[in-house]
């Protein structure tokens, strides 16, 4: 006997979901309809209110193939009410923003507001008030199964969820997704850690610190949207191929106006065409070289030599030397900007003139300071004592004249380190100089020197690991008056320069009371592949916890002997694209243009890191130095020993390794000619 339709679960649960699209659609037009031609004063006002009236519409569209919801919650009682004996419980469905129906009642809850919290963090030791979990599975955009978990029943053993397991396994092709189906009750935790607080996500491959880090900023944006949306957000990552891959993360949680940048592009105040060799690139990351700037900097200011005479009228008014000597002693110790206190200085010599005015019976007022201060005498003592100075023209003389940077290097830097930062051939001009990017980030320091740099609200800064002290000094100048969630993996830095500790980190950040915290359960990579990739942590980053893959399908992981090399490549590639999902080629970047000939020459079809793959191609060829942070379904990796060969030392190279190693959610084949390192043998 078939069950009938109104009794049979799934069908119920089909039934809310066309409901809730039908509502969410309903909230849609009730935007786009609004008339606001008797609303707005003037053209400007109306131009801001269609601009958030597109925003709120684009927000409130409805992606076919994305769950409106996937859980629910059945409460034992009303969440905050008193918890009486007998008492009405409450049902919500969780999802991805709020829907309400045309009387407003809630038919899917934010999975960010405090009533979806226990979705996450609720268990059978702790159900706080929930009687029922239901999890939701998805073909496409179809429900087609659900789960249940009874929180309150001794009887039911805890177990793995599976629908959960396959969400976490599900193949994908394109850019990175949202994981709000499947937060895990540690990662929740940092998540909703207050917008006051600075917090450091130290994670391995697979932890899920880059999508914690999103849907983190996700969450302060629903919980302190007026002040956000005056401050300002920006998700800073590591290159373009990488901003790439997150970028729909934010838009499906239905946020839209995040800006995500490199460091390269904070610090872009001039045309960058150079590169600095390893050790020099070391020299203008160090902490110091801030130290040296200032120097150089306040070397500009020079003492008065004599009095200023102001003329108005028929009156003569004369500030002494000793006086002006007073006034700039006093404003180099306050601590204010080197353009700030220029700035002051005419008004602080005119205050002086205006007490003389004063004392001789007269009764200036805040007119007459101001054109004492445009005096063309204060304007030429300005110039003489505190002149303007072009912060790309400053490091450039640091960077050309010898004698320059050793005045103001001495007892900072070594002569060897003054000679390695030192152009070989000086510039003749701004627009000339062949600026490296670790120059940019000295020029970017040079003009906070000068005038404040705008602080954001809040900035999320990803594959921190990475970063040079001096390109930390950057990111932090941007949230002073903010706060910061910085995520990274000591055991992936591959730069010279790679961080060593998070406590130096966070202080070179300006974060120094930030949260470190540690995500060590693997939920993206499989156990066989974490646990060989491991073998390297030893070497490359000894102090820190293996990542313990959760995941209970161990994934595909195979290592092979490759003799004819290219062709073997080749052949694991298509093995894996009969498999549903993406593949990720990844060598060392000398080979590359070898692979690509070769792939291109067998007809099988790829793209680079940062393009989008589709379901007709599903092949991405990845240089190692750009296999940072990106995900596919399953991998091959070439030539082991030659991605570690292609750094400039062992330790890097192992980094690297890591890095590639890591980046298969579903299977692993290593295909190699040489030998493997002896770190994984």
């Amino acid at each position: 006997m078939s069950t009938p339709v109104h009794d049979d679960p799934l069908s119920k649960e089909r039934s809310h979901l066309a409901a809730s699209r039908s509502a969410l659609r309903a909230m849609r037009e009730d935007v786009e309809s609004l008339d606001i031609t008797d609303v707005t004063a003037n053209w400007v006002n109306a131009a801001v209110l269609e601009a958030q009236i597109e925003q709120r519409i684009k927000a409130l569209a409805d992606l076919s193939e994305t769950p409106l919801f996937f859980g629910r919650l059945d409460y034992l009682h009303a969440p905050g009410a008193e918890r009486a004996e007998g008492g009405e419980g409450e049902r919500f469905y969780v999802g991805r923003r709020h829907v309400h129906d045309a009387d407003g009642d809630p038919m899917v809850i934010d999975w960010r507001a405090p009533v979806s919290q226990p979705f996450y963090r609720a268990s059978k030791k702790d159900p706080q008030d929930v009687s029922l979990r239901r999890r939701f599975g998805y073909t496409g955009g179809d429900l087609t199964a659900y789960e249940d978990e009874h929180l309150l029943d001794p009887a039911e053993a805890a177990a793995t969820s599976r629908l959960l397991q396959q969400e976490i396994e599900r193949p994908r092709v394109g850019p990175m997704r949202d994981i709000v189906a499947t937060i895990q009750p540690e990662q929740d935790e940092i998540v909703r850690a207050g917008l006051a607080g600075s917090v450091c996500v130290q994670g391995g491959p697979g932890t899920g610190k880059t999508a914690v880090g999103l849907h983190r900023v996700a969450y302060l944006l629903y919980a302190h949207r007026e002040r956000l949306a005056r401050t300002g957000t920006l998700v800073i990552g590591p290159n373009r191929s990488f901003l790439h891959y997150i970028e729909q993360v934010l838009p499906a949680l239905g946020e839209l106006t995040v800006r995500q940048a490199t460091v390269d592009d904070l610090v872009a105040h001039v045309e960058v065409r150079g590169t600095d060799e390893a050790a020099t690139a070391v020299v203008k990351g160090d902490a110091r070289m801030a130290e040296v700037l200032r120097r150089a900097l306040y070397s500009h200011v020079t003492p008065p030599t004599e009095g200023v005479v102001v003329v108005r009228g028929s009156r003569r008014w004369r500030v002494p030397v000793h006086e002006l000597e007073e006034i700039v002693r006093e404003l180099l110790a306050r601590d204010i900007r080197y353009g700030a206190a220029r700035e002051a200085l005419p008004q602080r010599v005119a205050h002086a003139v205006l007490v003389q005015m004063e004392r001789a019976g007269e009764a200036p007022d805040d007119r007459v300071q101001n054109a004492v201060a445009r005096n063309a005498a204060v304007k030429a003592l300005v110039r003489s004592v505190w002149p303007q100075v072009d912060p790309a023209r400053l490091v450039l003389r640091l960077l050309a004249d010898a004698d320059f940077l050793a005045e103001h290097a001495g007892g900072i830097l070594t002569e060897d380190e003054q000679k390695a930062v030192l152009w070989a051939k000086p510039a003749r001009s701004v627009r000339s100089a062949k600026w490296s990017p670790a120059d940019a980030v000295l020029i970017d320091e040079a003009s906070d020197l000068i005038e404040r740099t705008h602080s954001l609200g809040h900035v999320v800064l990803d594959e921190a690991q990475d970063l040079s002290p001096m390109q930390y000094r950057a990111v932090g100048r941007r949230c002073t008056t903010g706060s910061a969630t910085v995520l990274g993996d000591l055991a992936q830095g591959t730069t010279p320069w790679a961080t060593r500790s998070w406590t130096e980190a966070l202080g070179h950040l300006g974060k120094g009371e930030a949260v470190v915290e540690e995500l060590t359960a693997g939920f993206r990579v499989p156990t066989d592949v974490i646990a060989y990739a491991s073998r390297l942590l030893p070497h490359i980053a000894p102090g820190l916890t293996p990542v313990a893959s959760i995941r209970e399908n161990p994934g595909f992981f195979d290592i092979r002997t490759a003799p004819n090399s290219v062709a073997d490549v080749l052949g694991a590639c298509r093995e894996l694209l009969e498999r549903e999902g993406s593949v990720g080629l990844i060598a060392a970047d000398a080979r590359v243009p070898e692979l690509a000939a070769a792939l291109a020459a067998a007809g099988i079809g790829h793209v680079g890191p940062g393009e989008e793959t589709t379901h007709a191609t599903r092949l991405t060829l990845v240089p190692a130095s750009l296999a940072k942070g990106l995900e596919y379904d399953y991998v091959v990796l070439d030539e082991p020993r030659a991605v570690v060969d292609g750094e400039p030392d062992e330790r890097t190279g192992l980094r690297r390794l890591y890095v590639a190693l890591t980046r298969a959610v579903s299977g692993l084949i290593v295909t190699h000619a040489a030998e493997l390192p002896p770190q994984l043998t």
